[in-house]
């Protein structure tokens, strides 16, 4: 170690009288207790009570004499938790925590300095041979997972993620390599020395080379490189044999299309709205054919674009990668960021949705909208249902002015007014939706753009209008009709069908429906009415129409 014992019993004598008092067995932990370590190193100490307790995992900071000192808390019974824990899955590395392994090799690894007999009961659970090999494995588990992915990354062209992957795989198998040999530290910052204190210049050498990339090998070779080197080190199971990867679909993941906008759904929450390239390729996938097979079939629908967008559909987990035999690619970077698929941040597009699907910013976009699934889907289906009441409302008004029946023309138009405006807001994702009579006072939380503004005072007059004669019915008509197509066009729904003019109307109509309310119900969204759950069993056609 760098400092003495003396130095380090005299720091443990200043420090004790600042924690809670109890019989304690002290070991010094960490980078010093390892022989690492620099003035700047933390002084680590871990106290342990022959106790029941549930002592706090945070530690506390103090500083004597000028140096950081951490102080952690154990008790008899939560180390051996830990350890049997450890026993429980070491034959299945991959599901060890990266942070119950460390505890344990701390421990394992500490420098006693109080209540040795106590220190040597706990180490005792786990000999440190037993542990070389868990820590090998598991770092071994890592390598492949990485390589594997590096792989992937490299025939899906996306070459640097492809090499960044092979890096951290051929530190994750030296780290495997040195761990036989007793460096079972995880932290790779010491890895130099861990490399120089094993006496294998030619292994730290290679490492170095491969690491700097100085070499000027492309891609390929230095991928390759790494491959070879880890299999060298003793990491099985990552030939250079892309082929053995595969594409499989993953739980949680669900696919609807509306109109000509696809839409993925991970679990049940997030959804991921596809431009138009993008949507070619997902539909092109044919999982679990080998990786090269599958992109061959995705440049056939995607051209160039098809592996980055695979790519991106990997990092999103709404697939995922397996290796034939060796079960889900896995990628992770032990001691950064927690595993798990990329969330990106929420489209800024705006509508948010219209009758064709989600807004999307371009042909290879994959944007994550920012709605929960549940209201993307009920707010998506009030729009459908709102300008249905538009177009009834439209043939209300027409039918009471060719009756000469102005309270009821009015009413219908105030109806339309009010029911193209909820579609306004359907469109921005805004549900459940404000009362009809608080919509126009509401149309600010909407930010519409400039040349959308003049939306609010024409709605303010037409759901105030009357209506008392030809002549103002036929004004207000012309002043909807110009509202309704600004509102339309606005909120995505210029293209809605006139529902009630035709059976080829109703028809388009209730097809438009069937794509919402299917989704709708899918995640328990509140429908409009109770009879649209109907669309869903007859696939968008009328219930009682005859084959």
């Amino acid at each position: 170690m760098i400092l003495t014992e003396d130095y380090l019993q005299d720091l443990l004598d200043k420090t004790l009288p600042q924690v809670r008092s109890g019989d304690w067995a002290v070991v010094l932990e960490g980078s010093i207790a390892e022989g690492f370590g620099n003035s700047g190193s933390d002084i680590d100490f871990l106290l342990i009570g022959r106790s029941e307790d549930d002592l706090p995992t945070m530690p506390s900071l103090f500083f004597v004499d000028g140096r950081r000192v951490e102080v952690r808390t154990r008790s008899l019974r939560q180390v051996t938790e830990q350890f049997t824990a450890l026993k429980a899955d070491e034959r299945r590395v991959g599901r060890i925590s990266e942070d119950l392994l460390n505890r344990c090799q701390r421990l394992l690894h500490s420098f006693p300095l109080r209540g040795h007999a106590l220190v040597d009961e706990v180490k005792a659970q786990f000999p440190q041979e037993r542990f070389r090999t868990v820590a090998a494995d598991w770092w071994a588990h890592a390598a492949r997972q990485s390589l594997r992915h590096a792989m992937a990354m490299l025939c899906l062209g996306e070459d640097e993620e492809a090499v960044d992957w092979a890096r951290s795989g051929v530190v994750q198998a030296v780290k495997s390599w040195a761990a036989v040999r007793g460096e079972t530290y995880l932290e790779p910052k010491w890895l130099s020395m861990q490399l120089d204190r094993a006496q294998r210049p030619g292994i730290r050498e290679r490492y170095w080379e491969l690491e700097s990339g100085g070499t000027g090998m492309d891609a390929d070779a230095r991928v390759g490189a790494c491959l070879a080197f880890a299999a060298e080190l003793g990491v099985t199971g990552v030939p250079h044999r892309p082929e053995r990867l595969a594409v499989e679909r993953r739980p949680g993941v669900t696919t609807w299309q509306a109109v000509e906008r696809v839409h993925v759904v991970r679990g049940r929450s997030d959804v991921f709205a596809f431009g138009e390239r993008a949507g070619r390729v997902w539909r092109s996938l044919v999982l679990g054919r080998p990786l090269p097979e599958a992109l061959t079939g995705a440049r056939a629908a995607g051209g160039s674009e098809a592996g980055p967008l695979l790519a991106q559909f990997l990092r999103l987990g709404l697939v995922r990668l397996t290796w034939k035999g060796g079960g889900t690619v896995t990628p992770a970077l032990p001691l950064a960021s927690p595993p798990g698929p990329l969330t990106p941040p929420p489209s800024t597009a705006r509508p948010l949705l219209s009758l064709r699907g989600a807004a999307v910013s371009g042909p290879d976009a994959v944007d994550l909208v920012p709605l929960p699934a549940a209201r993307f889907s009920a707010a998506a289906l009030a729009l459908v249902f709102s300008n249905m009441v538009v177009e009834n409302a439209r043939e209300d008004l027409a039918g009471a002015v060719r009756r000469n029946q102005w309270r009821v023309a009015e009413v219908a138009a105030h109806r339309a007014a009010q029911s193209a405006l909820r579609g306004l807001f359907c469109a921005y994702g805004v549900s459940p939706l404000p009362p009809d009579p608080d919509l126009v006072r509401r149309l600010p939380l909407l930010s519409l753009p400039p040349d959308t503004r003049p939306i609010g005072p024409l709605a303010d007059a037409l759901i105030r209008v009357a209506i008392d004669s030809a002549e103002s019915a036929e004004r207000v008509s012309l002043e909807l009709e110009e509202f309704i197509g600004v509102v339309r066009e606005a909120a995505g729904a210029d293209a809605f069908p006139a529902s009630f003019d035709s059976p080829d109307t109703w028809r388009a109509t209730l097809e438009l429906g069937h794509d919402w309310v299917r989704v709708a119900a899918h995640f328990d969204a509140d429908l409009p009415l109770e009879e649209v759950r109907d669309l869903v069993a007859s696939s968008g056609a009328q219930p009682h129409q005859a084959g």
